[in-house]
């Protein structure tokens, strides 16, 4: 191999890992950066700044005024609880927003992040800094009387011990946890009405999970529309040659069919190494359209336009598998929830970068999802 082909390869790696949550549960980062684009640490002043000549730096005979009186801080809109998921196979940790605003019993959402080494808010593992897109989703929720709860998957930041290894994870595994967190909510006297949000990969985990613990609504945000080997194979298609790409096609096939792999290329091993093919067959078992299908309450569908990882074709493939679905796009958001312009390689920094809100049309959005639903 090349040069250049290694060059698209580490490319195509950037991009893929970002759907396969098989390599973020070895603690692969998920992150999708644009091609050659690497992360930059802050920089940490080394100077002093300089002296402010409205307010000179105090002396013996001149000492220093008196602070000036703070403005009011803005009241906080909700109560962070930490919460403990006892399962048989180790503790999960998550997040309750509790709003503190309105009375209980409040509607709550069930928040579940997407692929890659991604926390309970949104945070990409081997990032500096986060998005917190799912912190700031659950805190707009808040705002509007609306509760969540956020979780990290097993295997991932605070839970990270509850994954023993990687050969024994299964896509299973996660709906069952969902599921678990789920019911934990429905016993919650604080809350009236159950809601799950599935984020990227987290979509389908949240879609069997609705339907398993009977959520009065539903919503996918930026989820994908299609099985995983087939937005596998459209991302790979235009940066493999020919013959790597019909060796992804075959080994995908058998996978699908149930089968592991022994004989693939090395550099299709961050893909397909043995320890997660399991993983990846049990994944397989689900098609979006499929699960959505199946629910039996309302479902939002979230789409931003600016979303490269998964576009408006995968959104349009869940609103035909549900027809009463409610389907909403959001101009100019990307995969991270936040407001970014369309093309890829500007949209990096978004993925690292805290101090950019999420979109206000999905918290508007979903509130009025929420609270157009009446409590059976």
């Amino acid at each position: 191999m090349n040069k250049f082909q290694r060059g698209r390869m580490r490319s195509l790696r950037l991009g893929v890992v970002g759907l396969l949550l098989a390599l973020v549960a070895s603690g692969a980062s998920g992150v999708v950066r644009a091609q050659g684009e690497t992360a930059k640490p802050a920089q940490t002043p080394t100077t002093k700044p300089a002296q402010s000549p409205v307010n000179p730096a105090p002396t013996p005979d001149k000492p220093a005024p008196a602070p000036e009186r703070a403005a009011p801080m803005t009241p906080a809109v909700s109560h962070p609880e930490p919460l403990v998921l006892e399962t048989p196979d180790g503790k999960l940790y998550g997040t309750l927003e509790v709003p503190t605003r309105g009375k209980a019993p409040y509607p709550v959402v069930l928040i579940i992040s997407g692929s890659g080494a991604t926390d309970r808010d949104g945070n990409i593992g081997g990032l500096p800094g986060g998005n917190n897109s799912l912190k700031y989703l659950a805190e707009g929720l808040a705002a509007e009387g609306i509760a969540s709860l956020r979780y990290d998957k097993r295997g991932v930041a605070e839970s990270r011990a509850a994954m023993k290894d990687e050969a024994s994870l299964s896509f299973e595994t996660y709906i069952i946890d969902a599921t678990l967190w789920a019911k934990r909510l429905r016993e919650d006297r604080r809350f009236s009405q159950l809601f799950v949000a599935g984020h990227s990969e987290g979509s389908l985990i949240g879609m069997v999970a609705a339907e398993r613990a009977g959520a009065d609504g539903y919503a996918s945000l930026e989820g994908p529309g299609r099985r995983i080997d087939v937005l596998l194979l459209e991302q790979v298609k235009p940066q493999f040659p020919p013959e790597l790409y019909k060796q992804t096609e075959d080994i995908l096939k058998s996978l699908a069919e149930g089968k592991t792999v022994t004989d693939f290329p090395p550099n299709l091993a961050p893909f397909f190494r043995q320890s997660v093919q399991p993983y990846l067959i049990s994944w397989l078992k689900y098609d979006p359209a499929v699960e959505i299908a199946k629910l039996k309450t309302p479902v939002l569908i979230v789409q931003g336009t600016s979303d490269w990882q998964v576009t408006a074709a995968d959104a349009q493939a869940l609103a035909r598998a549900k027809p009463d679905a409610k389907l909403v796009t959001v101009e100019g958001m990307n995969h991270v929830l936040k407001l970014t312009p369309a093309d890829r390689a500007q949209q990096g920094p978004s993925y690292a970068d805290p101090s950019l809100p999420v979109a206000d049309k999905l918290i508007t959005e979903f509130v009025a999802f929420v609270k157009g639903i009446k409590k059976k």
